[in-house]
């Protein structure tokens, strides 16, 4: 699976998701893209973008990307705040579909 994380998680969230390709949206020199041009950069080339951002899915119709969402809520964005929810995000990484977006929860 290959997974894209966007500038509003910890980059280090990369480590914890074990069996996955993983990068982040400054790895891809992205990072002064808005949402919308990074899901349609991102849409095909990865199958899900990993984000903090709650308005994302609200803001940006998702339905023309080939990518899932994966929404991440937390106290904060610090990675010990996400450490908790890790095992939920990796089931959900493995069954979100394209177009879609699935929240995930502390």
């Amino acid at each position: 699976m290959k997974v894209l994380l966007d500038e509003s998680v910890p980059r280090r969230l990369k480590e914890c998701l074990e069996g996955h390709e993983v990068s982040t949206v400054r790895d891809e020199g992205w990072q002064t893209k808005d949402n919308g041009e990074v899901l349609q950069l991102a849409s095909g080339g990865f199958d899900v973008f990993v984000t903090a951002d709650q308005n994302l899915e609200h803001q940006q119709n998702l339905a023309k990307y080939e990518i899932g969402v994966v929404v991440l809520v937390a106290s904060t964005n610090r990675l010990q705040d996400y450490l908790p929810i890790v095992p939920q995000l990796l089931q959900t990484l493995d069954t979100v579909k394209p177009g879609h977006a699935v929240h995930v929860a502390a």
